[in-house]
């Protein structure tokens, strides 16, 4: 059995600078707005903000590079100036071990700053701004360029699987067993990761919940979370709002929050660490009441 990290849960906020994000497409999508959700998130208790600039909906149209950074660098200096006060001390690197006894934060009590692209000059630019994490949906794959950015700079780096881009992703999904295909395609891109010069102790692990799956794919992965813990790194699970919830439950967009608290409880009781959310607030609350529910740990007689 994979030992429980000394901090339970790590919580991510989501910070959308899109038009057409799935659950707030448009709501954040000046840099004014996007940044003042972003400190209100903080201020909330976000160990990390996730900041977004183009959409991985199912069959959202890609962004060019240049419109990308348009977006996200304005909020990502403005975020960090937000925290200018507390700047005396330089950013730690983020720690995404499961060792530390507290939740990541850069020097001054600031949130790590994670970006969510898979484009490599995005993450260069954005990287050389002081961001801590890159989210990548693709492993890579969409721009390998990003492989030689990641290597050289070390942050953070979330492993995600997908199985294609989001505009053909959801055209059929189909697997034999959806977590052995997630076992495998782990094993073969953290191989690859390291070896390019990324340490193993930077990578975080994202199933993917939606990205080239059905329904029933999603639930088989919830349902055997577990085996992904075999894989030594920790989990960062995405399903917050997502339309699992309403497959299931027949629950439109805006009816998706108590189904998701709950599926982050239960999670989280089975040792997945990070939590990508829209409430950050209420997943918090979500998460120290799991923790206080905990069963205390069995002693060798």
């Amino acid at each position: 059995m994979t030992p429980a990290p000394p901090h339970p849960f790590v919580v991510f906020g989501i910070v959308n600078v899109t038009p057409d994000s799935f659950h707030d497409g448009g709501r954040y999508v000046t840099h004014e707005a996007a940044v003042a959700h972003g400190l209100r998130l903080a201020a909330e208790g976000a160990h990390v903000l996730d900041i977004g600039g183009e959409s991985s909906r199912p069959y959202a149209d890609p962004v060019p590079l240049e419109e990308e950074l348009a977006r996200v660098l304005p909020v990502v200096r403005g975020i960090r100036d937000g925290y200018a006060s507390h700047a005396a001390a330089q950013p730690v690197q983020p720690s995404l071990s499961g060792q530390t006894a507290q939740p990541p934060r850069m020097a001054g009590g600031a949130p790590l700053l994670s970006v969510d692209t898979y484009k490599a000059g995005t993450a260069a630019a954005v990287l050389d701004e002081g961001v801590d994490i890159i989210n990548d949906i693709s492993a890579c794959a969409f721009d390998p360029g990003l492989l030689d950015v990641v290597a050289h700079y070390k942050p953070g780096y979330v492993l995600m699987h997908s199985p294609g881009r989001p505009e053909t992703m959801q055209d059929a999904p189909a697997y034999a067993s959806v977590v052995d295909s997630l076992l495998d395609f782990f094993h073969e891109k953290m191989d690859v990761l390291v070896r390019a010069g990324l340490p193993e102790s930077r990578i975080l692990l994202d199933p993917g919940i939606g990205f080239g799956k059905l329904t029933e794919h999603n639930f088989e992965i919830l349902r055997h979370i577990e085996r992904l813990h075999s894989l030594g790194r920790p989990v960062l699970m995405g399903l917050s709002n997502k339309s699992l919830f309403g497959g299931l439950l027949d629950l439109g967009h805006g009816q998706r929050a108590g189904a998701t608290q709950v599926a982050t409880a239960l999670l989280a009781a089975r040792g997945v660490l990070c939590h990508r959310v829209h409430d950050v607030a209420e997943t918090l609350r979500t998460l120290r009441l799991t923790q206080a529910m905990a069963p205390a740990p069995r002693t060798e007689n």
